[in-house]
């Protein structure tokens, strides 16, 4: 362990004070206990590594746990230690304990002294991870050890500043989880409508006729897509591309950033037109061929790569947005994947999701469900563009807060 030294600090603005990680608290690198002894494993405290740490701010679960010998072999962290990844393709990850845990090797942790509040620090120690970053970068293995992440430095207000702006903070971050558990919510109850919408299972007022199979090949005309050097690429005009279709079920103009030079001939030949339906054709996992999304949008003179599929409508009784919907279907996908070959790549053609069958009501319905589904989808975009904003205020929050240059009012801090 490193003890505290209250002899490592300067002076910062606004009267603050500079200090090491260590002149504010005790730094401990954490332990595995040997994994061949499974005694140690299984029990009520959390391990954690650097996985578990980052999906929020505070770690309440981990993935391992020890038992009360594993924790004695390793090292025990009460609550309110903040811990930081030190080593490995994550360093920089912070979490705050909220219980008695323990960690790997690749985690320090900050067991906070008697004049810090222990949120403040961890919301301090989030202000390092980028340096803490840039300094590992420097060797073959991301790695700042001990000594030197003990020599790093946060600006320290007094204790009731200190509170504040932690208060502050908390606040922002409770806006950011609670929103994130409004999508999450929703996308759960989204999946199950969408489920029950697309199989027939739940039918919109209005609409009662019977659903009929069809063959995809009776429905869509394929062609495989647009070959070129790499040296054609980065302007001319718009492409389709490989993830603008994994990141379907839909694309819109607005999805379309790639650009390539083609002679008008080409650009006739592989049309990326409204209504077009594009597949994934090969990938390095078959998981990802056959992934199917609607280009929505009128793009003047697109067209669409090599490395998908475009499945154009023979007929008006199919709606593109409901087919691309019916491809995600867990059922659907089975025929995709069943009649994929792979090689050095997965790949699939034509002929193979041509024989893929599904079920259809009229159209009237298809493009009314595809409606539903797009009102849906709308409102989780609302709920995410919200996500985002907060947390670009919460950022610029702890910019300013965190470096003394916004200064709270002097008021009562909860504890």
């Amino acid at each position: 362990m490193t003890t505290a030294s209250s002899t490592t600090t300067s002076t910062g603005p606004n009267g603050w004070r500079k200090v090491r990680l260590d002149a504010i608290g005790t730094i401990v690198t954490g332990s595995t206990p040997p994994t061949h002894d499974r005694t140690y494993y299984g029990g009520r405290w959390m391990f954690a590594s650097p996985a578990d740490l980052g999906r929020s701010k505070y770690v309440r679960t981990t993935v391992k746990r020890l038992s009360r010998s594993g924790l004695a072999r390793s090292r025990s962290i009460p609550a309110g230690s903040t811990l930081f990844v030190c080593i490995g393709s994550t360093i920089g990850k912070v979490g705050l304990a909220t219980e008695e845990l323990a960690t790997n090797q690749q985690i320090n942790s900050i067991i906070p002294g008697a004049e810090i509040d222990s949120e403040y620090l961890y919301y301090a120690a989030t202000t390092l991870s980028s340096v803490v970053r840039s300094r590992a970068g420097e060797q073959a293995v991301p790695l700042v050890n001990k000594s030197e992440f003990s020599a790093f430095e946060i600006l320290l207000p007094r204790s009731d500043e200190q509170c504040r702006i932690a208060s502050s903070l908390r606040d922002a971050d409770d806006l950011i989880a609670a929103l994130e558990r409004m999508i999450a919510k929703k996308q759960a109850i989204a999946r199950g409508v969408i489920q029950e919408l697309l199989t027939g299972r739940t039918r919109l007022p209005g609409y009662s006729t019977q659903w009929r199979q069809a063959r995809v090949a009776d429905l869509l005309e394929f062609k495989n897509g647009l070959n070129k050097a790499s040296r054609y690429f980065g302007s001319g005009t718009p492409i389709v591309n490989f993830m603008d279709v994994m990141n379907g079920p839909i694309v819109t103009a607005r999805d379309v950033g790639g650009k390539v030079t083609l002679t008008r001939d080409e650009i006739k030949r592989f049309s990326a037109r409204r209504g077009d339906i594009f597949f994934t054709r090969t990938s390095e996992v078959v998981e990802e061929v056959g992934t199917a999304a609607a280009l929505i949008d009128y793009i003047p003179h697109a067209v669409f790569s090599g490395f998908i599929l475009r499945g154009r409508p023979r007929t008006t009784e199919v709606d593109s947005r409901f087919l691309a919907h019916l491809f995600q279907l867990a059922a659907v996908r089975k025929q995709v994947l069943s009649t994929a070959t792979y090689t050095t790549r997965a790949l699939t053609n034509g002929g193979s999701l041509g024989r893929v069958t599904v079920n259809l009501p009229a159209v009237e319905e298809q493009s009314a469900i595809a409606d539903v589904i797009a009102d849906i989808d709308h409102e989780i975009g609302l709920l995410r563009e919200r996500l985002a904003k907060a947390r670009d205020v919460k950022l610029g929050m702890a910019r300013e807060l965190l470096t003394g240059h916004t200064r709270l009012p002097a008021k009562e801090c909860a504890a």
